[in-house]
Parts: C-alpha cells; structure tokens; sequence
C-alpha cells in the first residue's frame, strides 16, 4: 500500500537519497562512493530544488515512508543532463528504494507524472538510463520511450506525452 504526493520542500533530502539509489549498479560490481552524487556532473539533478519547471512527484508507504520519487527538470545547452535533448524539453529523473522495487509503484509513479505533463501542455519529456537496467528499459518502453542517442555508457530516449 502506498501514497502519491506533489514535492515539498522538506523532501529535498530524499531527493538526494534518490538520486544515488538512482545509479545503476550491476550485479557484483562495487557500488559508487555515496560522495558522488555530490559532483557537479550529478548535484546539477537536485541542488536548488524548486526553481521554474522542476516538478515531481514522491511515493510512501501506509506507515508515511518515503519509498520512490519521479522528479522533472529542464536543463540548458550549457548545462546539459545525461538525457538532454533541448532546452524545451524536461528530463524526468526517478528512483525507488531496492525493496520497494518491482511492485508497481514506477509505473504509478510515471501514469501521475505524464497526467501532469499532459494537464501543462509539454508534449515530450527525456531521460538517460543504463541499458543493463533491464527492469528500467522495460518500464520506460512501456510508457513510449524510444532511445535517440547514447552520452558515456547512457541511453537517451524521449516519449511523446
């Protein structure tokens, strides 16, 4: 059992959580440095949270804990994401604590997030996922995305909303 509720300030440190959880590691191999999502190459996801654009969503379980987040944020030609495609188009970001995964609480995540994208008028969104993260590439597929380029070891893709 869980809840979907809008960003709130006070869920910036989970944003950051989320942002580490969101870095695919294959099995076996040792995970990132929790320093890491520090670099301005990955921060640039979640510090000053809340400006123009940014929107998202955060998942809790029956007992208030958050478990998920789907955040959208717009970046520019001089300050490029992993899935940036134009400054007109958001990049969705979106991570699940590991024992929460698998029970469909992604998918409820992204059906709440296209809802608003559809409700704004934005008619295509982007991301960037590791093509190993099979669970992911499934879940993303499903909802439309279709791979348009490659940056470093990350598949960009976009869908129509």
């Amino acid at each position: 059992m869980y809840t979907i509720r809008r960003i709130v300030d006070k869920d910036v440190p989970f944003l950051w959580e989320m942002l580490y959880e969101s870095l695919y590691i294959p099995e076996g191999r040792e995970p990132f440095s929790k320093g890491v999502i520090k670099e301005p190459f990955l921060s640039k996801y979640v510090e000053g949270w809340g400006r123009e654009g940014d929107s998202g969503y955060i998942a809790e379980n029956s007992k208030g804990r958050q478990v998920g987040s789907i955040t959208m944020r717009y970046f520019s030609e001089d300050n490029k994401g992993f899935g940036y495609i134009s400054n007109d188009i958001p990049e969705l970001g979106m991570a699940l604590r590991p024992e929460y995964r698998g029970k469909g609480i992604g998918t409820a995540l992204l059906r709440k997030l296209f809802n608003e994208l559809k409700r704004k008028g934005i008619i295509q969104i982007s991301l960037s996922v590791d093509p190993d993260n099979v669970a992911a590439m499934k879940l993303y597929q499903r909802f439309g995305f279709r791979e348009v380029g490659m940056v470093e070891t990350s598949i960009t893709m976009i869908a129509d909303v």
